[in-house]
């Protein structure tokens, strides 16, 4: 009998244990965002959510929401402070509706290629952007992925600006993603990326815009017939923790969710960059068309016709990010 109820005082004990450590482990995250599973993104943060809660015993449980599963980008950075979404993958145009000044990445023709861009990450100017947006939201950018050089694609021929003129092109609800096309004389819709497929296959729209990358993943090649490399934005992606769960961070664990989520993006980055090489031969394969334009007379239509000031940014902000080598 003696035996019997010491061997049921340690399973006891351990199943006390056990339930003791899961519920220090248990610190369910919800990180969410708006890119297919086939996309870097998704892989990069699948891998942070898993690498985070090893670095912290497991202390952290971090479930990852592709595709839009949690709400569309405008839904899941309000999510951030409504408390229904913990980290996000978004970019700095939604983190400007906070901020105004941080969109100027957004303004066309400012990064001139992606080392550019993330040079841009490592200097002042960027740590002051950022600053403002988490005095301004309270949120905290720990980390920043290379997204792709923002490419038009269309079933008319586009050679100069002017050919875009009348054009019914879909473009995110984004005061500087409109800027190149409004410039140009385009018809822009703010279609929801998770419609822009149907929108382009039913004849809504003829055109829209986005990385080579993102053409690719979301197969609107079907459903078109050019590309035309406009290269009007070096675009990137904001890594954010929403401010309730950064302030409850132990500055150990802070260190550990920026390190690792820098070493996603920097996962990340490299794979865009990598598979954004090989489009133009792909999409020539799959029977399109691509065309090279003159980029400086997209650009200098832009800065002729669309003002900093229209956007919220600041001309200074913009002239530092051109003097960033």
């Amino acid at each position: 009998m003696l035996k019997k109820m010491t061997i049921a005082a340690v399973m006891s004990a351990a199943t006390l244990l056990a339930a003791t450590q899961a519920s220090v482990a248990q610190t369910k995250l919800k990180w969410a965002h708006v890119y297919e599973t086939s996309e870097p993104f998704h892989t990069a943060s699948v891998w942070a959510a898993q690498e985070i809660g090893k670095r912290t015993n497991g202390r952290y449980a971090i479930d990852v929401y592709p595709a839009s599963q949690l709400g569309k980008e405008a839904d899941i950075n309000q999510g951030l402070s409504l408390g229904s979404v913990d980290i996000i993958i978004s970019g700095s145009s939604f983190a400007a509706k906070s901020f105004p000044p941080i969109g100027v990445t957004y303004y066309p023709y400012t990064f001139r290629d992606a080392d550019h861009l993330l040079a841009y990450t490592k200097s002042d100017i960027f740590k002051e952007l950022a600053k403002g947006y988490e005095d301004k939201s309270g949120h905290h950018i720990v980390a920043v992925t290379y997204y792709g050089v923002r490419q038009t694609s269309s079933n008319k021929p586009i050679k100069t600006c002017a050919d875009m003129k009348g054009l019914k092109m879909r473009v995110p609800d984004v005061p500087a993603y409109l800027a190149m096309p409004r410039a140009c004389g385009a018809n822009t819709a703010p279609i929801a990326f998770a419609e822009v497929y149907l929108a382009l296959q039913n004849g809504t729209v003829e055109a829209q815009e986005n990385p080579l990358t993102t053409i690719e993943a979301k197969k609107f090649y079907e459903v078109q017939k050019h590309i035309v490399l406009t290269g009007h934005i070096v675009d990137h992606l904001n890594t954010v923790v929403a401010g309730a769960l950064w302030k409850k961070l132990s500055d150990e664990d802070k260190k550990i969710f920026t390190d690792v989520a820098q070493e996603a993006a920097a996962k990340a980055t490299a794979e865009i960059k990598q598979n954004e090489a090989k489009l133009v031969a792909f999409f020539k394969e799959k029977g399109l068309s691509v065309t090279e334009v003159d980029k400086n007379e997209f650009r200098d239509t832009v800065l002729k016709n669309v003002a900093f000031e229209t956007f919220g940014y600041r001309k200074a902000d913009w002239e530092k990010i051109q003097a960033v080598k």
